[in-house]
């Protein structure tokens, strides 16, 4: 046995003051792997999995694994982005959507003034996980529409399906089907407006069938 082990075994108090930080170095080593895992883990859904806007899909470059967790910092470091950059505000909604939110919110609130039409909005708003993973595959993604009842819950997503949304082949559908297994299982009615194909009659009796009456 190393002399030096035998002066440790000789110095008891010694021998656990060392084993101590040596177990206290290794606790606070797993912690920061776990942790930079996290951050990894959130980055990578945050752009992966982000809503669509004017159909076009936002992508994580190769190293963005890195860049997406290192843009996020603390908050005094996108304050300080925040105030070097400039910002413009822009519309909520395009053109055709916009005409959608109009007959749709006419037509919920005449059926049931009590439901409101919300536009744009965050799954991870209105849905919830003890997955964690699961979670932020969903989060950032949007739905076009959300029908919610008087006690703030949404019961119905509709989206509207312009004539650019296929174009983007599979990454749209891929990103629908993951929007639609995520409302499924939470018990949410999932719904399809298809531009050029849905008529203001159409319109109309889906709500009727989708809100209560009054």
């Amino acid at each position: 046995m190393p002399p030096e082990l035998l002066a440790l075994i000789d110095r008891p108090l010694v021998l656990l003051a060392v084993l101590a930080v040596g177990a206290a170095i290794g606790i606070g080593v797993e912690r920061l792997v776990e942790g930079q895992k996290r951050a990894e883990r959130r980055a990578y859904w945050q752009g992966r999995n982000s809503g669509k806007r004017g159909g076009k899909t936002i992508a994580l470059k190769k190293d963005g694994l890195a860049e997406a967790a290192k843009a996020n910092g603390t908050a005094t470091d996108q304050l300080a982005r925040v105030m070097e950059a400039d910002f413009s505000a822009r519309p909520l909604l395009n053109k055709p959507e916009a005409n959608l939110f109009k007959a749709l919110d006419a037509a919920v609130i005449a059926r049931n003034p009590g439901w409101q039409v919300m536009a744009q909005v965050s799954l991870g708003e209105f849905l919830s996980s003890p997955d964690k993973d699961a979670y932020w595959a969903v989060n950032s993604k949007r739905v076009d529409f959300a029908l919610m009842n008087p006690d703030a819950r949404v019961i119905h997503a509709i989206e509207y399906q312009g004539s650019g949304h296929h174009q983007a082949g599979g990454a749209a559908a891929a990103r629908d089907a993951v929007k639609k297994e995520a409302l499924r299982k939470a018990g949410i009615g999932y719904h399809e407006v298809v531009a050029g194909h849905t008529t203001a009659g159409e319109l109309k009796r889906l709500v009727e069938k989708l809100v209560p009456g009054a």
